[in-house]
């Protein structure tokens, strides 16, 4: 991740009508290469706070620089340099896959020889090399979502925004699909801001997340950092355990245990003050017991965004 900031928001904010206020003074910067999420449930604002970027719907208050642009006042000059790929992504059925991309680039003014040569990097970095010349109405959802990070990728640009890219996915398709989002970051530097409401789902592939509720960005930072933040140095400790029946009320003496859930038979999750995994270890191998496994683990985005909210809704 470089030091340069390509985007950054300050005091943003969008009111309609009757003073419903849509964003609500909200302040967040991107570093080029990074993976920003921008997360929370549907109508939380994030997709107006997008819009807002791209200098498609002017802010009340507050300023959007991106790449030392005003989008709302320089739209072709971000235009150039940031790909955007909604939620509903529309392309020519009757079309092959090829045909579609071939038809944005030549919006973009390139000649003959340099769309075809973006467009086959473009579809083999998205692993749709195969089927580049198949009808977009044979591919599957995932594959939609694919070509449309290809078509981003046709126009070459420095930032990409993607508005809830892994809704409709199967899990084994929303990890392919950020894995591709982390090839690019590595292999092309690009920056990405993608918002989602499936707060988990995301959270191994951002380096920083910012938490919205009703407008309003709640929590801000890196999941570590957010999860220290909002819990302390509390320890989540995965613990799998044979051959005692009330081992869970053993657990419970144990210094630093702060509380342990029974989460399916033999398994357990402690939440302790610290690191205790070697103490517990060997109460469970002197209560005669098999230990199976014995793993730390950390806080989801879930938690830290329900523990986040409550502790803003009581402000």
């Amino acid at each position: 991740m470089g030091n340069e900031t390509v985007l950054n928001v300050s005091h943003l904010s969008k009111q309609y009508r009757k003073g419903v206020k849509a964003v609500d003074d909200i302040s967040f910067s991107l570093k080029e290469g990074e993976i920003f999420g921008l997360l929370g449930p549907n109508g939380s604002g994030k997709t107006t706070t997008i819009l807002m970027l791209l200098g498609l719907l002017e802010s009340t208050e507050g300023t959007v620089e991106v790449l030392g642009h005003d989008p709302f006042r320089k739209p072709l000059a971000v235009k150039k340099q940031v790909g955007y790929m909604p939620d509903t992504i529309g392309f020519y059925e009757y079309m092959t896959a090829y045909e579609n991309l071939d038809y944005t680039a030549r919006f973009l003014g390139l000649n003959a020889e340099e769309r075809e040569k973006r467009i086959k990097e473009s579809i083999g970095k998205m692993r749709l090399t195969d089927r580049m010349h198949d009808k977009v109405k044979t591919y599957s959802h995932g594959m939609k979502r694919r070509l449309g990070l290809a078509e981003l990728l046709v126009k070459e640009p420095r930032i990409a925004i993607l508005d809830e890219p892994t809704q409709g996915l199967d899990p084994q398709s929303i990890r392919e699909f950020l894995s591709l989002i982390a090839s690019l970051r590595d292999s092309e530097g690009m920056t990405f801001l993608l918002s989602s409401h499936q707060l988990d789902e995301v959270q191994s592939v951002c380096d920083r997340v910012g938490l919205f509720s009703e407008g309003k960005l709640i929590s801000f930072g890196s999941v570590d950092s957010l999860g220290e933040e909002h819990f302390g140095k509390e320890v989540l400790i995965d613990l799998q355990a044979e051959g005692k029946e009330n081992l869970e009320l053993l657990l419970k003496k144990q210094k630093g245990v702060i509380e342990v859930n029974k989460t399916g038979e033999h398994h357990y999750l402690v939440t302790a003050s610290e690191d205790i995994r070697q103490n517990l270890a060997q109460q469970v191998f002197s209560a005669g017991c098999n230990l199976t496994s014995l793993e730390l683990k950390k806080h989801s985005l879930n938690e830290i965004y329900q523990l986040a909210y409550k502790e803003a809704s009581n402000e």
